[in-house]
């Protein structure tokens, strides 16, 4: 679609006059790709993307295996960060179509399959590799059925292994289904936020734009024997007679050593009333809208019951305990303090500086980033704003918030540090181990994994190249943002005790049962909020299916929020009834536990859900990963329930009168 703008009357909203700005009616969309028309006959070119599998989660190369190459040479896409990062690697392909032309074509025969070829399409059809084909930026889409019930899934397979056979056969004929709308471009016209997001079209565009928009691509994958000898005197791109997909496996082609293969192909354009805004609807299906609903009304039945805790800690116990407290005088204080065992024992020591504070402000501090970083993305991604359109977009918006909130966690991590130490001697100190801590476990966790990916010869194996952007990011931006950050931490206000701290420490009473065991126990809550749509998150991620539920990540983000600001006051509070004033780092784990379940709940994942999984490097990629996940929920929840619990300590305490 042009983008040129054209001069026209347009009777709009505010909002829409400055878009439009000065009566120039561009069309364009945000932030996916631009409409694309096509007229009858116009070549359309096919991409194909790495083969990936759900058995081992190594990606390869398409052109790894001996399939044809385009006649201009294999050119790679150009790719975003996050499109490197997940072993992306997009390339041209030679299947390509003419608009509404429906036809059967020859590509190419290989020469002898050799003994490195045989054994490598063989090894990647038993790991049930799937080839990823993609059509105006729309995946192929394949349907099958299993139990009588109709399964769809993105590519098609390298090849099959018949039940009960050891023989192997590969996909050399592919029927293509393009389904096509007829769009005429009729005037000024909202295109809606589908994965394209907002769009205008100007009436002046109207010839330019009209055609026919690609709106589905389907693919029939079929294995095909035919005459090498017949089919080599062929050309790329010469019509054949149509190809019928066999049932017998005599007429399929075997993988087997000196065997020639054909690759061939037929394309049937079909016109649909599908539009370009719901192009994408087929693969975003959203499944098991109920269970999501069931997690939500889970989670609220939880805040519910630790609100009503505090509810009764708030105005039962603590107000009527700092009510009597205040109504005495001093010599009745000092009697009643003799009587008296729980919180109010703890007044002078209660804000005593934890042990390893600058680890704890460290941690806060990764974990506000971190923190942001989640909410600002789940945010954009439920406007519509992370279309699975363009891909990588959300990884690459992840780091890139993560760098620019660097200024915001060295603030609050040196803010921190001057409250507990009453100085600001030491804030570089902090501020640049603010800035390389959490950082510094991905890239160990990543350098351990891109070894075994190396060696596998992987393309989601890290390029030297990429480490080299990554650490110019991370040291030119993420660094310099932190230590700023920190310098305005050292001219904020620290923030002020409401009491004294006592010279000599407090004996903690004798407890029956260590404090840890509440710590761990504590963790259950939060989880109970999440783990729901944590199954749905690594079914995504380690299963290659679709997330865009991002309406109900969003409802689970803030329920886990509350949840955990509430165990964690809860807990705290139970700690401080007891005398024990040694609280911060209880509060930081009460919530930051969540991340131990989290990772006991993938290695659950690992055995009884992806049971296909196989081979140690797929597994150690699939723990390496999630290790640096549970981290960054660790620090995420440990720093909300901290904070929650700091200000509520703070406000327990300022209400107390002392002599």
């Amino acid at each position: 679609m042009s983008r040129s703008g054209m001069h026209s009357k347009c009777k709009w909203p505010l909002p829409v006059l400055l878009v439009l700005f000065a009566h120039v009616c561009s069309g364009f969309y945000l932030p996916g790709s631009y409409m694309h028309t096509y007229s009858t006959g116009d070549k359309i070119l096919a991409k194909v993307n790495s083969l990936t599998s759900i058995e081992t989660e190594l990606p390869f190369s398409y052109y790894s295996l001996p399939y044809c190459q385009p006649q201009g040479g294999i050119k790679k896409s150009a790719e975003n960060l996050g499109e490197l990062l997940m072993g992306d690697q997009i390339d041209n392909s030679p299947y390509r179509f003419q608009m509404n032309v429906n036809e059967t074509v020859y590509l190419c025969t290989t020469a002898p399959l050799s003994d490195h070829q045989v054994k490598l399409l063989k090894q990647r059809t038993r790991d049930l590799y799937q080839v990823n084909m993609i059509l105006d930026n729309l995946p192929a889409l394949r349907y099958s059925k299993q139990n009588n019930v109709n399964i769809q899934w993105t590519g098609f397979p390298v090849g099959y292994t018949p039940p009960g056979s050891k023989e192997d056969y590969i996909i050399n004929h592919l029927k293509f289904r393009v389904l096509v709308h007829e769009y005429e471009g009729s005037g000024v016209e909202i295109i809606g936020t589908g994965e394209e997001g907002f769009g205008i079209i100007a009436e002046a565009d109207k010839k330019k734009a009209s055609g026919f928009e690609i709106v589905k691509f389907e693919v029939v994958p079929c294995s095909v024997k035919h005459d090498p000898d017949k089919m080599s005197k062929h050309q790329m791109y010469n019509q054949i007679d149509s190809v019928t997909c066999p049932v017998e496996l005599e007429k399929s082609q075997i993988i087997r050593e000196h065997e020639r293969v054909s690759f061939t192909y037929d394309v049937e354009f079909v016109k649909s009333d599908i539009r370009w805004p719901s192009r994408w609807d087929a693969y975003l299906q959203m499944e098991g809208a109920k269970v999501h609903w069931f997690s939500i009304l889970n989670s609220l039945m939880v805040i519910f019951f630790l609100a009503g805790i505090v509810f009764v800690i708030f105005l039962r116990t603590v107000r009527r305990d700092l009510t009597r407290y205040e109504e005495l005088d001093k010599e009745a204080q000092a009697q009643m303090n003799e009587e008296l065992s729980g919180w109010k024992l703890v007044v002078g020591d209660v804000f005593r500086e934890p042990e390893c504070a600058k680890l704890l402000c460290v941690m806060i501090g990764d974990g506000v980033q971190i923190t942001g970083m989640a909410v600002v993305t789940i945010v954009f991604a439920a406007f519509g704003f992370m279309s699975p359109a363009s891909r990588g977009m959300l990884l690459t918006g992840m780091i890139i918030l993560y760098l620019f909130l660097g200024i915001v966690a060295g603030y609050v991590g040196v803010r921190l540090w001057r409250t507990l130490k009453g100085t600001s001697e030491g804030w570089r100190s902090v501020s640049w181990s603010v800035a390389c801590f959490f950082p510094g476990i991905v890239f160990v966790i990543l350098t351990v994994l891109n070894f075994l990916l190396w060696g596998s010869n992987s393309t989601s194996a890290i390029p030297i190249y990429l480490y080299f952007i990554l650490f110019t990011l991370w040291f030119c931006i993420s660094v310099p943002l932190t230590l700023l950050g920190g310098f305005l931490g050292t001219r904020a206000e620290a923030i002020q005790y409401p009491v004294r701290t006592n010279q000599i420490p407090r004996e903690i009473p004798a407890r029956k049962y260590p404090s840890w065991l509440l710590v761990l126990g504590a963790g259950t809550l939060p989880f109970g909020t999440l783990f729901i749509e944590l199954f749905f998150i690594l079914s995504s991620i380690w299963l290659g299916r679709f997330y865009y539920v991002f309406g109900f990540l969003l409802i689970v983000l803030l329920l886990l929020i509350i949840v955990c600001a509430e165990v964690s006051v809860v807990l705290t509070y139970m700690h401080l009834c007891v005398e024990d004033w040694r609280w911060w780092w209880k509060a930081f784990y009460a919530s930051g536990s969540v991340a131990l379940y989290v990772f006991l709940y993938s290695i659950n994942y690992l055995i009884f859900d992806l049971q296909s999984l196989s081979g140690p490097v797929s597994a150690m990629l699939y723990l390496g990963y999630s290790l640096i996940m549970a981290t960054a929920i660790m620090l995420s929840t440990g720093t909300i329930g901290f904070v929650t619990s700091f200000y509520f300590v703070h406000y327990l305490f300022s209400s107390v009168k002392i002599d």
